[in-house]
């Protein structure tokens, strides 16, 4: 009887343990725990003023260009620059043989002192005949014979002086000066070589490089759309009617030091519909050199309530760009836009996209179908988070590494 009992007691508490397990799988069915949203990064996209930048190919050309020939002739004796330094205005740069214009300006000296000498002599006969004119004592004729004698004899004073100062300029020429002040390049001839003989002979070139000017061209079609644009009250023009123009490096790199748009040609090149433009870079350090090939980029209008969202936000194909964006519950959804050009990493969106929207810039790979995601403040890389940046209906990312991923 005893041993009855306890099996039933036994049984009983099994019982009462395998109904436990049971309620709580049931509990464990009925309210799974489910994954929580993805943190993605966003960008809320805000109005303000962008300037509207063309990129265009251009070349660099020195400012002031100067070729130094020979201006007489003769063999050279010395050469007295170094190559590739700066020169100033007026600096010996080689020199001539000068013996045969010092012999012609010692002969031209000799001529005018007879001459001078001639002139003292014919004055003073026709000062001595004056008073005998006046008392017949000798004809009238002689008088006038000696008059002419004397400006003859003045005359030919003045030629030699005109002697003089040419042989004076050849003697000059044998010392061959900068024209200009600049870079000076490798000189064209060596000593000993004959120049001047017939035709004046190149013997350098010398380059002003500070300031240079960049050539480039623009196609009628965007000009005509940017006046078009600036005329309607869309854009505005950007500086006093003077476009800010910035230089790229062949190797992607921007020149520190913006430059001015100088003019635009009056006509249109009927080959190629494009219109020729000039602008004027400061080059104190000597880095820009005539004939590199650049980029320019020239702002020549403003919007002033551009938006801006960062490249990796955009995707571009061939069917068009679109953008990803953030709704406040959470769901993305894909946007086409239009596209301007590029400034600092960012595109310029001109349309598809409303002030305080928030464009989705990172985290595309953490999407599954049309799950709600959670927006944090995007912050480009290297970039201390803002305080305050978070968007509107977003809760703040707990620590900065979760807001760049």
């Amino acid at each position: 009887m005893r041993r009855c009992v306890a099996i039933s007691a036994a049984a009983l508490a099994v019982a009462a343990l395998l109904s436990a397990c049971g309620d709580k799988a049931d509990a464990g069915k009925a309210a799974p725990a489910g994954p929580p949203p993805a943190e993605v990064g966003v960008v809320t996209v805000a109005p303000r003023p962008v300037g509207l930048v063309t990129e265009l190919p251009g070349r660099l050309e020195a400012s002031r260009v100067a070729q130094v020939r020979a201006r007489v002739a003769g063999i050279v004796l010395k050469r007295l620059f170094t190559e590739g330094s700066d020169v100033k205005a007026g600096q010996p740069l080689f020199q001539i043989d000068s013996a045969a214009y010092q012999a012609t300006v010692a002969s031209a000296q000799a001529s005018l002192a007879r001459a001078q000498a001639n002139v003292t002599a014919a004055m003073a006969q026709a000062e001595r005949y004056k008073p005998l004119l006046e008392a017949n004592a000798i004809s009238k004729q002689d008088y006038v014979n000696a008059v002419a004698a004397q400006k003859q004899a003045e005359a030919d004073v003045a030629l030699a002086k005109a002697n003089v100062q040419s042989g004076q300029i050849n003697l000059g020429y044998a010392s061959v000066t900068a024209p200009i002040s600049g870079r000076i390049g490798r000189a064209l001839v060596t000593e000993g070589a004959l120049v001047g003989q017939g035709e004046a002979t190149p013997l350098a070139l010398v380059q002003q490089i500070n300031p240079m000017y960049v050539n480039f061209t623009q196609s009628t079609t965007e000009v005509l759309q940017l006046r078009r644009a600036v005329a309607s009250g869309k854009f505005k023009r950007a500086g006093n009617d003077a476009a800010s123009v910035r230089i790229v490096l062949e190797d992607g790199s921007e020149y520190p030091q913006p430059g001015r748009l100088l003019f635009s040609d009056l006509s249109v090149d009927p080959t190629s519909g494009q219109i020729t433009l000039r602008a004027e870079v400061p080059n104190a350090s000597g880095f820009l050199l005539p004939g590199m090939y650049v980029r320019v980029r020239l702002e020549q209008a403003e919007a002033p309530t551009g938006l801006l969202v960062p490249q990796q936000a955009v995707t571009r194909g061939t069917s068009g760009d679109s953008v990803m964006i953030v709704g406040a519950d959470g769901k993305v959804t894909p946007r086409p836009v239009k596209v301007g050009n590029a400034q600092d990493g960012n595109w310029v969106i001109l349309e598809g996209v409303v002030p305080g929207e928030m464009v989705m810039a990172d985290g595309f790979q953490k999407l599954r179908g049309n799950a709600p995601v959670k927006p944090v403040p995007w912050q480009p890389p290297g970039s201390a988070p803002a305080a305050g940046s978070a968007p509107a209906g977003a809760a703040p990312a707990p620590r900065a590494a979760s807001a760049a991923r």
